[in-house]
């Protein structure tokens, strides 16, 4: 086998791992792989606590749940017994309405404990080996119910239940509770079949005829070891099953929480587009559509922050994006990114608008009357004097989607009307104004229905980083 230190034919260097070495590892991946199914499946290193959490609160649910199952089934069978005629030849103690009782009334309170606490493990174990003690009980009792010899709870079906209580347990997806309900009805099953092979009532011998087995009170081994090995193989692909479907989940659980996380990071839409997507996305990708662009800018934000504590800076920051987002997000806008104290939103941009000049210049004018309605919440937090804002809308056609490198991605909008509403913003400073636009998108945003402020002319206005002068809007 190669492996690095090696030429290949690719160029790259590798070198031959020797057969024993080859084993080794071999031998260290089953290791581990034995270690995580008794860990519970994959190890909790490197996953978020609160990843972990999710996960444990979908375990406490499946205790739940299996609790339910679990008083269920003995509700079910208790009812059964209790319409059910008595079977002829029982003449014998009857431990049955006794076991179930017991068993309902341990179920019940694991039950009521599932919904108070998060079961601990040790409980979880007891509570496997009541189940098969349970079990292994009723059983048991046949041949002192029937006056039989131990042989005869050999060929009892009842055994066929040790497979619903192991099969419970996959409920929780952990491999390891299935692996000890295995191994206890193993261990229970064959203190069954050593008894009544030492057992000295009446005339019991081992036996290789199975009609004598079955008419008898004989013991046929094969059978026996047939039934310990079908609930040996059971119990082993249910835990390999299990383990499989646990790392399934827990990546399951990780993916979803990233995707809730990246909600918070990108509008609903495009994170819905991100996680939804057929295909990997690549840089390069994106649609065309006609949007309009809001940028909104914190008058001297700079200058005076670095006189300001970054405590300080940051609780004002966060009160004003906290304040711009509500009103755009209410307008129908979407907010592409923070630059620093700069917002850029989109109307139109993520999904199609039949409004989006219109609603832009909205959110434009309600941002800043929702800035002056609450200058005590800024001040409250450290800013020193007024604050004051500026907005610009700019529309027109732009590029929706994905750019960067093959590793790092960026979905945003490119366009004309991009750069246009940032030069916009900052032209506010030498106009003397608070809101502007230029005269199509204000003409635009009219045919769409708006009906705010008339807005004042400014013609043929230079603006700095545009290359011919526009016809200016002023709104504020």
């Amino acid at each position: 086998m190669l492996s690095p230190g090696e030429p290949s034919n690719s160029g790259q260097t590798y070198r031959i791992m020797p057969p024993n070495e080859e084993n080794e590892t071999a031998m260290a991946g089953i290791r581990e792989t034995i270690r995580s199914v008794f860990r519970g499946g994959l190890p909790e290193a490197g996953i978020p606590e609160r990843v972990r959490n999710e996960f444990r609160q979908r375990e406490a649910e499946s205790e739940r749940l299996i609790g339910w199952v679990q008083l269920a089934l003995v509700l079910f069978f208790s009812s059964l017994y209790a319409i059910a005629p008595r079977a002829e030849g029982t003449a014998g103690f009857n431990f049955v309405p006794i076991g179930l009782g017991i068993y309902f009334l341990f179920t019940l309170v694991r039950l009521v404990l599932s919904y108070r606490i998060i079961l601990p493990n040790w409980y979880l174990v007891v509570s496997i080996g009541v189940d098969m003690a349970l079990l292994v009980g009723l059983i048991f009792s046949f041949h002192i119910q029937y006056n039989q010899h131990p042989t005869f709870y050999l060929k009892a079906p009842t055994l066929m239940y040790m497979f619903i209580f192991i099969s419970l347990r996959a409920l929780r997806f952990d491999p390891r509770f299935v692996l000890t309900t295995g191994f206890v009805a193993v261990c229970g099953w064959i203190g069954l079949v050593l008894y009544a092979v030492f057992s000295d009532m009446g005339s019991m011998r081992i036996t290789r005829n199975y009609v004598e087995y079955l008419t008898s009170n004989s013991i046929l081994i094969g059978a026996e070891l047939d039934k310990t090995v079908v609930i040996i193989t059971v119990t082993a692909i249910l835990t390999a099953a299990l383990y499989r479907g646990r790392k399934m989940m827990m990546i399951s659980i990780r993916e979803q929480t990233a995707a809730s996380d990246l909600r918070r990071f990108f509008a609903p839409e495009v994170a819905a587009s991100i996680t939804g997507a057929e295909a990997r996305l690549q840089a390069g990708e994106g649609v065309v559509r006609e949007a309009a662009i809001l940028y909104v800018d914190v008058r001297g934000f700079t200058r005076t922050a670095n006189h300001m504590p970054p405590e300080k800076v940051m609780a004002v920051l966060a009160a004003y994006q906290d304040t711009a987002v509500e009103v755009i997000e209410r307008a129908g806008g979407r907010v592409d990114k923070f630059l620093g104290d700069g917002i850029l939103a989109t109307f139109g941009a993520i999904h199609s608008s039949k409004t989006y000049a219109a609603d832009a210049l909205r959110a434009a004018m309600a941002v800043i009357v929702a800035i002056q309605d609450r200058k005590d919440l800024f001040q409250a937090a450290g800013w020193p004097g007024d604050f004051r804002i500026g907005t610009a809308v700019a529309a027109g056609p732009v590029t929706v989607g994905v750019v960067g490198s093959h590793d790092r991605l960026e979905f945003t909008v490119i366009g004309d009307a991009v750069n246009r509403a940032a030069k916009l913003e900052d032209a506010n400073k030498q106009e003397a104004s608070q809101a502007l636009t230029d005269a199509v998108t204000w003409d635009l945003a009219v045919a769409q229905g708006y009906d705010g402020l008339p807005a004042q002319d400014r013609l043929a206005r230079p603006i700095s980083g545009l290359a011919a002068p526009l016809d200016l809007k002023v709104l504020a």
